[in-house]
């Protein structure tokens, strides 16, 4: 398998998530109502698996051996962006979550925001997905001879085992300092 297998295969959990979250806006149109508990869930499930174990991975692995090669200008302009991307993505998800916060504290024109949040959300993450798996994974993949690529799947499987320590740790340490 190469380095990109297992991040492609991220994705379409992620995809599959963005499907839930599409429902998640239909369903806040409609009846006028979001599910706080859901989009709780949504956070964490962005927060965790998509920005630090996945972006973490293409972020703290592959961006990192594909910076230290002499890469086409235009696949370093689109890693660049790539990064800033995962960024807004972190906006965008403290910014759903802010205002999960607000409507379960009983501001109803909080609904109206997340709306907005978690439609910008969806074509996000939509066309974020596109743009690496389309235009950025495979021609980046020519880049690593098999040996590299090799520990570099090894090094992805250590950073997934480390993961569910790290958010527990985290989690822990949020609720001594609250």
């Amino acid at each position: 398998m190469k380095p990109i297998g297992p991040m492609m295969r991220e994705h379409r959990l992620i995809e599959r998530m963005l499907v839930l979250l599409e429902q998640e806006l239909n369903s806040i149109k409609t009846e006028q109502r979001a599910d706080p508990l859901f989009i709780g869930k949504v956070v964490d499930f962005f927060r965790t698996y998509a920005d630090r174990t996945h972006h973490g991975k293409e972020e703290e692995i592959y961006f990192r051996d594909l910076a230290g090669k002499d890469i086409a200008d235009e696949l370093h302009r689109v890693m660049e962006e790539l990064v800033e991307d995962h960024k807004y993505g972190r906006l965008k998800v403290e910014e759903l979550l802010e205002s999960n916060e607000k409507y379960t504290g009983g501001d109803i024109e909080a609904l109206e925001e997340m709306e907005r949040i978690i439609a910008d959300l969806v074509r996000f993450y939509t066309a974020h997905i596109i743009k690496e798996d389309k235009h950025f994974f495979s021609p980046t993949q020519e880049y690593f001879p098999a040996e590299e690529q090799k520990a570099m799947l090894e090094e992805f499987e250590k950073f997934d085992a480390g993961m569910i320590h790290e958010k527990y740790m985290s989690m822990v340490e949020r609720l001594e300092n609250s």
